[in-house]
């Protein structure tokens, strides 16, 4: 039985007509044959059609009910990618390496196939010799193309493409994901950037970036280590125990641990989980993250961290913490959460950086407290801010 059999069979009716022309929401991933976006574009579907719970999706909680987000069964998916390998099959490559459960491809085959359809060649490949500017018409030209032909209300643009190293400040070429995200701008989409990669903070994008009046959020997803970080670290603080080192290891493999085996991508990485205890401790503690690529782990990863703290009268004390996940499955509920979120803020008038949704966040757009109660809370306030929008 397919996704889409199984919602034909659901007496429930789509929200304000989800499905009609006008008011679906596109959802456009720049690395849009990965390991994120398809657990995402799957599991929407599944979701939509009742196969299984949103676990991990925190605008289907009940604090986001009647605050005017679309719903599940209304987006549509797309994308840019320099891959080739047809969305199905990757579902099913991720289904035999335990990221998706084993039938789910073929239950939502119907819905992969549509969103492979609007995949479009992405870049800059080698030996393009095409310029910044032509690059950023043909990104844009695709997303309008996508929106007309499905005649939909808006789309979100959502980078979850590999970690690129952070451009040198003479590179006279913008780096691929701020092409994509000026491309965004340019097609009147709000944009998120999941990634630790420059997107729309290269300075060559400050202008349009100040007058293009959408909602935009990021950088960097925080999916693990980090999200764990954002919690503890605060507590140190709040009970007045020091922290004298801390210090972390990923063992990584799939996309992720190839693309972050180079030194630069690592590197721009590991400045936004370094970035959470700095903010929260005023200075950052001694002690480096490391990441090792280890293919074997396919899409799973194990993040260990080992934190050195005094106690009253200076008892040295250590907490370790593991954490062992699969970081598509932990992202994907928060990259659909924030295609709702962006769209809602752009259907409600919103512009600018959205600070409210540092929440998701290690290096936040819009400056916001790294301890995640605050995030959340300010999250909360946000839905009732939609909510009174609606």
């Amino acid at each position: 039985m397919t996704a889409h059999a199984a919602r034909e069979g659901r007496t429930e009716t789509p929200r304000h007509g989800a499905d009609s022309p006008g008011h679906r929401t596109g959802v456009w991933f720049i690395g849009a044959r990965g390991s994120v976006a398809t657990t995402a574009t799957a599991g929407c579907a599944a979701i939509a059609a009742g196969l299984h719970p949103p676990t991990g999706m925190v605008t289907e909680t009940p604090p986001f009910a009647d605050t005017g987000l679309p719903p599940l069964a209304s987006l549509v998916f797309g994308g840019h990618d320099i891959l080739d390998c047809p969305l199905p099959k990757r579902a099913e490559a991720l289904a035999e390496g335990g990221v998706l459960p084993y039938r789910l491809p073929t239950a939502v085959r119907s819905e992969l196939d549509a969103a492979d359809a609007e995949i479009r060649p992405g870049g800059p490949l080698p030996g393009d010799t095409r310029t910044d500017q032509q690059i950023i018409a043909a990104f844009a030209a695709d997303l309008t193309d996508f929106a007309h032909r499905h005649e939909l209300a808006r789309t979100v643009v959502i980078n979850v493409s590999s970690t690129e190293p952070a451009p040198g400040p003479d590179d006279p070429r913008l780096p691929a994901s701020s092409l994509y995200a000026a491309a965004a701008l340019r097609a009147g989409c709000s944009y998120v950037n999941f990634t630790p990669s420059t997107g729309l903070r290269a300075p060559g994008l400050a202008d349009d970036v100040a007058d293009c009046g959408l909602p935009h959020a990021g950088r960097d997803g925080k999916t693990g280590q980090t999200l764990l970080r954002s919690v503890l670290a605060p507590m140190f603080l709040q009970r007045a125990l020091p922290v004298r080192a801390w210090s972390g290891s990923n063992l990584l493999g799939g996309g992720d641990g190839a693309a972050l085996a180079d030194p630069a991508a690592a590197a721009a990485k590991n400045a936004g989980k370094e970035r959470v205890l700095a903010d929260t401790f005023g200075t950052a503690p001694e002690g480096e993250v490391h990441i090792d690529d280890v293919q074997a782990m396919g899409d799973w990863k194990t993040a260990w961290d080992h934190i050195a703290f005094d106690g009253f009268l200076g008892s040295r004390m250590v907490l370790q913490t593991i954490w062992q996940g699969c970081d598509s499955a932990l992202a994907a509920p928060l990259v659909l959460d924030l295609a709702r979120l962006l769209a809602r803020s752009h259907e409600a008038g919103l512009s600018g950086p959205r600070p409210e949704l540092g929440f998701y966040f290690k290096d936040p757009d819009g400056g916001t407290s790294p301890a995640l109660a605050e995030q959340y809370a300010a999250l909360l306030a946000f839905a009732e801010r939609l909510r009174g929008m609606a």
